[in-house]
C-alpha cells in the first residue's frame, strides 16, 4: 500500500502557523495574568470562565478542560471555598452533581474577560470588517 508523500508545508502555512502560536502565547500570558489579579490560577480563571455561561456536570468540565476529573474536583473546591462556584445536583439526575458560579463568580468572570488586554488592544486596530473577516476565518480552521 503506498503512503502519502510528505511534503514540507510552504513558508506562508508556517508563518501562519507561527504567528497563530504567537497570538495562542500571549492570549495564555494575558490571561495568567488577569487570573493572578483576582488570586486565581489559569485553570481556575478558565474553569470559572465555563461555568459563568452555564452550569456544567464536573465530568463535562474535565472534558472541557483536557484534566482528570479528580483535578476538577480540586478547582471547584478552591472556588468553592472563595464563594466563586457551588455544587448543585443536576435536576434531572441526582446522582450528577452540577458545577454553578455563583453571582460573585459570574461577576469576577466577567471582569477577567474584560480585563484581557491582548483581547482588546490589537483587535481595536481592525476595521470591524476585518475582525468579521478573522473571526469567519477562524471559526473556519476550527471546522476543518
Amino acid at each position: 500500500m503506498a503512503t502519502p508523500e510528505k511534503t514540507r508545508p510552504d513558508e506562508l502555512t508556517m508563518e501562519v502557523v507561527e504567528l497563530i502560536g504567537e497570538v495562542v502565547a500571549r492570549y495564555h500570558a494575558d490571561y495568567e495574568e488577569a487570573a493572578a489579579g483576582h488570586n486565581l490560577t489559569g485553570a481556575q480563571a478558565k474553569l470559572l470562565g465555563l461555568l459563568s455561561l452555564a452550569p456544567l456536570p464536573m465530568r463535562k468540565l474535565a472534558q472541557r478542560l483536557k484534566c482528570e476529573p479528580s483535578n476538577v474536583t480540586g478547582i471547584v473546591d478552591r472556588l468553592e471555598s472563595r464563594g466563586l462556584a457551588e455544587r448543585r445536583p443536576d435536576p434531572t439526575d441526582r446522582r450528577v452533581k452540577l458545577a454553578v458560579a455563583t453571582e460573585e463568580g459570574r461577576r469576577v468572570a466577567r471582569e477577567l474577560r474584560d480585563g484581557l488586554r491582548f483581547a482588546r488592544e490589537p483587535l481595536v486596530g481592525l476595521s470591524a470588517e476585518e475582525r468579521l473577516a478573522l473571526r469567519d476565518l477562524l471559526r473556519r480552521m476550527l471546522d476543518a
